[in-house]
């Protein structure tokens, strides 16, 4: 029997994070398919050296203080707090004067060392063991089975145990989400392009297969990997990718929709929605560059921003709250439910996505899953996933999406919108037992050619 060992370890030790790695790996995880004769699927998390079965992803119910979201609160509030502190920064006295600054800097990192860093590392150490046993179980390798790197692992510090996997006959298969850290570093904080090259280095040497998110992705990591290891190497591996599943899975319809969101879908004006972290690759100003370039020609039309702050975009919050339009054309929601979410989506006018580079686009699916038409930046990947349901505008031309929203608005027909009713997508049960099917199968020819060398 064939063991996949689906490795979660970061979603495992934060279960509150819900980005779009952490959204990929708690959906493939959840609609693994079941156990048969020929196959068992494994969710397993690599801790201190060692391997355990996962039972359950998310945090066990708690009597007491609930320390994972304390913990998200604490974080959010750190991100909230450094922010404001940018901000100050280019405010008088402190623009004025470098003895201000520091002295801003100073009071700030006590501050932040007290009631924010010290705090986070305790409750860390406190995360570490609270459920452990009851949430994972020991699991005992095997030779054949196969460790499926499926989480963000380039912060993982589980590389000397996936070695020693590997030498005692673990096959390892690496998920890659995109090369971005690599081939745009621009828009990443410097420490994740470090860390993540020194992680592609151990993947290139470590890996037996890899299986991308989208066929842009696998032809780009084929090509690095010729860059790093040579043609010969290369040959020597697997290369394959799969394609992401639709639902929006933490969908609580208990809980209350945002009320100023509900406000915002009682107006009869279009409401176009952009959902992503703020972060500068997504190219939030260029949307706002668009939007004010329509709304100086007289468009009614209304720009919803959803998805919480990142990095490097401290220049682009600052222009967001003190904009003219904002809270009446111009709206932004940094922490919605997926329930809000699944509300925006099913009631906004279009999705807009003006990215500059990605693995996949995952909203766009959400979007047009839900019959939302969509439009974004005129790149390969929007391309492969979108095709010719989607609209497309020139990234770097503003005016060309101001034009799309204008000419929407005016006619009232979305572009791609006589191709939407036959749109159809993956579920994520679909997705995760293609991402299965494509490993068995390369696994299955390895094997089929070692037979062959052997005989």
């Amino acid at each position: 029997m064939t063991r996949l060992l689906v490795e979660c370890t970061y979603v495992y030790e934060h279960p509150q994070a819900n980005s779009g790695i952490q959204r990929v790996v708690r959906n493939v995880i959840r609609e693994l398919p079941a156990k048969d004769r020929d196959r068992e699927c494994i969710p397993v998390v690599m801790l201190q050296g060692k391997l355990y079965e996962v039972k359950s992803l998310a945090p066990l119910p708690s009597k007491g203080l609930d320390l994972a979201s304390l913990r998200v609160r604490l974080e959010q509030f750190a991100n909230l707090f450094w922010l404001r502190h940018r901000t100050l920064e280019r405010r008088r006295p402190f623009s004025q004067s470098r003895w201000a600054r520091l002295m801003l800097y100073l009071g700030c990192r006590l501050f932040a060392l007290g009631f924010l860093s010290i705090p986070i590392r305790v409750l860390d150490r406190l995360l570490k063991h609270q459920h452990l046993p009851a949430r994972s179980v020991p699991l005992q390798h095997r030779p054949g089975d196969q460790l499926v790197l499926l989480d963000s692992s380039w912060h993982a510090d589980f590389f000397p145990l996936a070695e020693q996997l590997k030498r005692d006959g673990v096959g390892i298969v690496s998920v890659i989400y995109d090369l971005i850290p690599l081939t745009h570093p621009q828009f990443c904080d410097a420490g994740l392009v470090k860390v993540f090259n020194h992680w592609f280095d151990w993947i290139a040497r470590t890996a037996d297969g890899y299986i991308a998110i989208s066929s842009t992705i696998r032809d780009q990591v084929r090509q690095e990997m010729e860059r790093r290891v040579g043609q010969q190497q290369v040959s020597e591996r697997w290369f394959d990718y799969f394609h992401l599943g639709s639902e929006l899975d933490l969908v609580d319809t208990s809980s209350a929709i945002n009320s100023k969101l509900l406000q915002l879908f009682t107006q009869p004006d279009p409401v176009f929605l952009m959902v992503s972290t703020i972060e500068p690759r997504k190219n939030h100003a260029y949307l706002l560059d668009a939007f004010e370039r329509a709304w100086a020609a007289g468009s009614q039309a209304r720009l919803c921003i959803v998805g919480k702050i990142g990095w490097k975009c401290e220049a682009l919050i600052e222009r967001i709250r003190r904009h003219p339009q904002l809270n009446s054309r111009l709206f932004m929601f940094n922490d919605l439910s997926d329930h809000s979410l699944e509300h925006a989506y099913q009631n906004a006018t279009a999705l807009v996505f003006p990215s500059y580079v990605e693995g996949f686009g995952l909203p766009l699916v959400e979007a047009m899953q839900r019959g939302l038409p969509a439009m974004g930046s005129d790149i390969e990947v929007f391309r492969e996933i979108g095709g010719e349901f989607m609209a497309y505008f020139d990234l770097y031309d503003p005016q060309s999406l101001a034009d799309l929203v204008m000419d929407m608005e005016h006619s009232g027909v979305f572009p791609a919108s006589r191709h939407l009713d036959q749109w159809q997508w993956l579920s994520w049960r679909q997705a995760s037992a293609q991402l299965v099917e494509r490993i068995e199968r390369h696994r299955d020819a390895a094997l089929i050619d070692r037979e062959a060398a052997c005989g």
